[in-house]
């Protein structure tokens, strides 16, 4: 199959919608950059799986999604996961239902008419209704370099990938925007974050910091901190606007960039 643009400029303006479940700062990221000169694309819808700050009850995680909508004047739809758990009565790790959920968020996004999903920090797995109806143009961005493999799998993925890098000895992280697939975090690779130094205090061990539970988790905290300013808020709105310029094309031999393969995708160098 010949590679395909994830979006075509001459059809017009990429549609973007955001998906957050919290803060939103990449969110605010890519809507700040499509509100630049020359930009090729719209965010015109904020989606979350959480209720708004104003409305969450105690002990509810936090949601700026509808904030960040207003603020910017774009649209804003709610389909909240926890409400969906507790109609259908069983545990949220109870995947089978999830479909269902995924197909009430299809009603509710379906008239946006969108070109482009970035996952910024929403946190519900998605499942094949949303998966194959917007196969090839759902993105996301992941806190650690997705090129790195552990035999034939790949390394850092889910949740706790910056400090499994640091403890693993890994001397750079690195941020990636990635296709997302079914498989989590195994989706085709789209960029790379510079390479951050990891920067452990003077005279503290890898073995020290496995072993001191505080230490460990402001060491990662301040790793995570730099790598999204430098990384996710760096990557994430360029990886859109390359989307968006068409210079991101999908074969069935992986990602193309200006027309060339690029089977790791495109690495920002060194600063």
């Amino acid at each position: 199959m010949n590679p395909k643009p994830i979006h075509d400029p001459a059809k017009g303006r990429m549609r973007v919608a955001c998906f957050a479940s919290g803060s939103g700062t990449n969110a605010r990221k890519i809507i700040e950059r499509s509100l630049e000169p020359g930009s090729l694309h719209d965010v015109v819808l904020m989606f979350s799986d959480v209720r708004d700050s104003r409305t969450k009850k105690s002990g509810d995680k936090m949601c700026r999604a509808k904030d960040i909508a207003e603020e910017y004047g774009v649209g804003y739809e709610c389909e909240d996961i926890r409400d969906f758990y507790k109609e259908k009565g069983v545990p949220r790790r109870d995947l089978s239902v999830r479909p269902e959920f995924d197909e009430r968020v299809l009603k509710k996004i379906a008239p946006y008419d969108l070109g482009l999903i970035c996952n910024a920090g929403y946190m519900t797995i998605m499942t094949p209704p949303i998966l194959e109806e917007y196969s090839g143009r759902i993105i996301n961005v992941h806190p650690a370099d997705l090129t790195v493999m552990e035999g034939r799998e790949r390394k850092y993925v889910g949740i706790h990938v910056v400090e499994d890098a640091i403890l693993a000895g890994e001397k750079e992280l690195r941020a990636t925007t990635h296709i997302v697939r079914e498989k989590v975090d195994h989706g085709e690779i789209l960029v790379l974050s510079e390479p951050l130094p990891v920067k452990l205090p003077p005279g503290v061990t890898l073995k020290q910091l496995a072993e001191d539970k505080a230490l460990r988790k402001r060491v990662v905290g301040e790793h995570q901190t730099r790598l999204k300013e430098r990384g996710d808020w760096v990557i994430y709105p360029l990886t859109v606007q390359l989307i968006a310029e068409g210079r991101f094309s999908l074969g069935s031999d992986g990602v193309y960039f200006d027309g060339e393969k690029a089977p790791h995708g495109v690495s920002l160098p060194r600063d």
